[in-house]
């Protein structure tokens, strides 16, 4: 081989570098191949297939991919399998708090997203009361959860910590962003956001409705100070009637919304196809279903390991059950909703950034908290609405405070400031 001619030599070390070259460019290719299937968002291959064996999985990696496309905030769906396993594996229970904590910020991004995806093959009416149902629906398995373990303060707590963060918070951060930013783009001094002023201001005095319903009950037990085993049996009693009242009044709202007086919503539908480009749906009704019920299980798995790491987390951490509630797990189910709100301000839609922030705070008091009333009534937890006193006051000037702030249909950036700053008071 050493005395062979450079002729032969050549040959085999081209042959060689081809076949060295040929087994890179596979690998290039094997690779290129692999990031296409499962980072290409638009297409996976094998949809097309008259195999359902491959057509099925195939399908299933393409919802999963537009699903996990659909939102930034669902990098952190790593935390969902790592808050199940600490929860499952008994770890310290402040790690399995903080775990299934971020595991819930991206489920709620994604149930939202699934619902959205349904909602647009029902129709107005029937995707409206989708959104209803699941719209605060990661509140909702949350508390049920806390409700079933007793954790009544919790409950409450975590109710009136949603209602604040979206009715003050959200919509101030909105009010301030969408003026700083309108402000900053406009040719003349006094620019103001405009919003239906009729939808808000009916939203605005259903939330005075809910208002006095917390009231009344705190008005009660202050008034039978010197009965109290009396005055909370009444306050019960009361709670009770005053729940089914205001599932009716919510019941009533929506079919107001939905059907007979649909045209004065029509200002924010206009809103959301402003550009005139009608949105399509990315996953088939199918699909979309599968995503909402996996992900629904997935939640009522992370709060329930969540909740089951509270009462060591104040014990051990020296935070109260009211700050757990008011300020931790408000932030668990709207995160994501929070900047969607703040990012259609800033595109100056602003019925948009009205529905999510006063809307559903609206849906929180008039559905979620009756509902839990009353499934507290059916599986023998007294929940009522009597709040302390200190929380009615705050709920009550709240709804006063955004009640006058929005009553002329228009928003600027100090008005958003000062609903922001009324939250941080």
């Amino acid at each position: 081989m050493t005395n062979a001619p450079n002729g032969t030599a050549t040959e085999t070390t081209g042959l060689v570098s081809g076949r060295e070259n040929g087994d890179a460019n596979h690998r290039k290719s094997s690779l290129t191949a692999f990031f296409e299937f499962f980072a290409h968002k638009n297409h996976t291959a094998g949809l097309e297939s008259e195999n359902k064996f491959v057509r099925i999985p195939a399908q299933v990696v393409q919802a999963t991919k537009v699903t996990l496309y659909s939102n930034y905030v669902n990098i952190l769906l790593v935390f969902v399998p790592l808050g199940i396993v600490a929860g499952a594996m008994g770890w310290n229970p402040t790690t399995v708090f903080i775990l299934n904590f971020f595991a819930i910020v991206p489920l709620a991004a994604v149930l939202s997203f699934a619902t959205e995806e349904i909602s647009m093959k029902l129709g107005q009416t029937m995707g409206g009361l989708l959104n209803a149902t699941f719209g605060n629906a990661v509140e909702l398995i949350v508390s049920i959860v806390a409700l079933k373990d007793n954790q009544i303060r919790i409950v409450q707590s975590s109710m009136l910590g949603s209602i604040l963060s979206n009715m003050l918070l959200v919509l101030g951060c909105c009010f301030l962003a969408g003026g700083i930013h309108n402000t900053r783009t406009g040719t003349a001094q006094g620019i103001e956001q405009d919003f239906n002023s009729t939808v808000a201001s009916t939203m605005s005095s259903l939330m005075t409705v809910a208002a006095a319903s917390l009231i009344i009950p705190a008005t009660l037990y202050a008034a039978m100070t010197n009965s109290k085993e009396s005055a909370e049996k009444n306050i019960i009693i009361l709670s009770h009637g005053t729940s089914i009242i205001l599932l009716i009044l919510y019941v009533m709202y929506l079919f107001f919304q939905l059907r007979t007086h649909a045209n004065l919503f029509d200002a924010e539908t206009a809103a959301e196809d402003e550009d005139g480009e009608e949105e399509e749906p990315q996953l088939s009704p199918w699909a979309a279903g599968g995503v909402l019920l996996v992900v629904t299980i997935a939640v009522a798995v992370c709060a329930e390991y969540l909740v089951g790491s509270i009462d060591h987390l104040v014990e051990t951490a020296h935070i109260s059950k009211t700050f757990i509630g008011l300020i931790l797990l408000p932030i668990v189910g709207n995160a994501a909703e929070h900047v969607t709100a703040i990012v259609v301000a800033l595109k100056d839609k602003m019925d948009l950034a009205m529905g999510v922030a006063i809307g559903s705070s609206m849906q929180i008091a008039l559905l979620v908290t009756p509902a839990l009333v009353l499934l507290g009534w059916a599986i023998d937890v007294p929940m009522t609405l009597h709040f302390e006193l200190f929380e009615t006051v705050v709920f009550f000037l709240s709804v006063l405070v955004v009640t006058y702030v929005i009553q002329d249909g228009k928003s600027n950036y100090l008005e958003g400031a000062m609903v922001s700053s009324f939250r941080g008071i």
